[in-house]
Parts: C-alpha cells; structure tokens; sequence
C-alpha cells in the first residue's frame, strides 16, 4: 500500500448525480488513450434516474482473470487488476461474463477488453485518479480512510457475498452503518423455472412491480406466454 501513500478508493452511488464528470475524465488518462474505462449505469430506471457509477473493484482473487484463456489480465503487486494485454487478449468476452461486478466491457472496434485501472499512471506517484477529481458531490473519493470515518455516516466495506461466496476488494463500497458485508443474491434477478409460474404474481422485495416487470422483459419472458412459448 505503500505506492498509494495510505489512500484509498471509496465508492458512495448513493451520491451519484448522474453528471458524467467522471466518464469525460476517465478518457483523459495518461494511459487509456482517449478511452473512458467508467460507465453510469441506472439503478431501477423504469421508476427513476437515480445512477451509478462502475469502476473497478480490483478484486484480491481476480475472477475476469482468473477465467482468461489467454493469460491477458494481470494483476500487480498492489492489487490493482488491469485491462487484457492487447498482445494476447482474444475477445472471447469471458471475463465480460464472468465478472461479479458487471464492469468489464469488450471493445468491439479494437477486439480488446479494457476497463478502470484506478488510473495507475497517477495513483501510483501519488496523484488522485482522473474521475475522483472530478466529482462534485463526492460519489468517488480517493483519500484516507480517516476523511470517511470522521465525515461519513456510511459504513465503507469491501467485502461482498455472492451466495456461497465471498469477494473482497480494494475499493470500498459505502453503505449502511451496520453492513460488514454487502449480500448479492443473484436468484433474484433470475426467470423461474416451472411452467404454472407467472412471475408477475410476485414483486420484488423494496421495487415497484413496474421494476419487476422490467427485468422480466429483458429475460425474454412476456405476461402472456410466461416462458410456455417458443415465441422467444
């Protein structure tokens, strides 16, 4: 931790704005090469437009590359997980897939995955990365763990449990006091399985059914034929 001079990298979507600072920051990184490694995603966006802003996790057991055929993803000495090395990336997308997190993305154009990097170039000579000097509400803060526990009522954790499963990362999620670990239970972004189930009978815990529908709809399922059909 040495090379960061005791900073760390805290992520509060909670205060997001939905400015698009950070993505026009992240192109002008010494060495993205005017590509921009974050991205905004919407939270529920059929009822809102409330964002968030994907970054790297820089998980300690890598899972994009750990599911590389090519060997192109590597991790250095202080945790920081880079981009597929252009030389041996092959574009399968299985990190795209893999990923727990959903932030790798494939670069069609250059047949190549590339994604946040916490903007080593910097960070590593002890300068902020380029989207958390941007960010006027405070959604990504690069500092001292001290700033956050003296001036946040978030709890900072990075820890995340995937079912089983636990991931731990170098960037730190900022949620509820109490939280040690952040749960993801995937089943319940999943379609049913069972052909008497109509997945419009049950919503959400915490969403509208307006937001239930929504994920139904992009799983390939209508109110209609509930999956019984090969219209799909």
């Amino acid at each position: 931790m040495s090379a960061f001079n005791g900073n760390e990298f805290f992520l509060d979507p909670s205060r997001c704005i939905g400015c698009q600072a950070c993505v026009q920051a992240c192109a002008e990184c010494g060495t993205h090469r005017g590509q921009s490694m974050i991205h905004l995603e919407y939270v529920d966006r059929p009822t809102g437009v409330q964002t968030a802003p994907v970054v790297c996790m820089h998980c300690e057991d890598p899972t994009c590359a750990r599911v590389c055929p090519a060997d192109a993803i590597k991790q250095d000495d202080h945790g920081i997980v880079y981009s597929a090395a252009k030389p041996r990336c092959v574009a399968c997308s299985n990190c795209v897939i893999a990923c727990p997190f959903g932030v790798p993305k494939m670069k069609v154009d250059l047949d190549l995955m590339m994604k946040c990097d916490m903007c080593y170039d910097r960070t590593s000579v002890g300068k902020k990365p380029m989207c958390a000097t941007v960010c006027p509400s405070g959604a990504l803060y690069y500092g001292p763990r001290e700033y956050i526990e003296n001036h946040r009522r978030e709890q900072p954790v990075n820890e995340f449990q995937f079912g089983r499963q636990t991931v731990r990362t170098k960037v730190n999620m900022m949620t509820a006091p109490e939280m040690k670990a952040l749960p993801f239970e995937v089943l319940d972004f999943l379609p049913w399985e069972g052909a008497d189930f109509d997945p419009f009978e049950l919503s959400r815990a915490g969403a509208p059914d307006a937001a239930s529908a929504a994920v139904w709809d992009e799983a390939g399922f209508s109110a209609r034929c509930a999956g019984n059909c090969t219209c799909h």
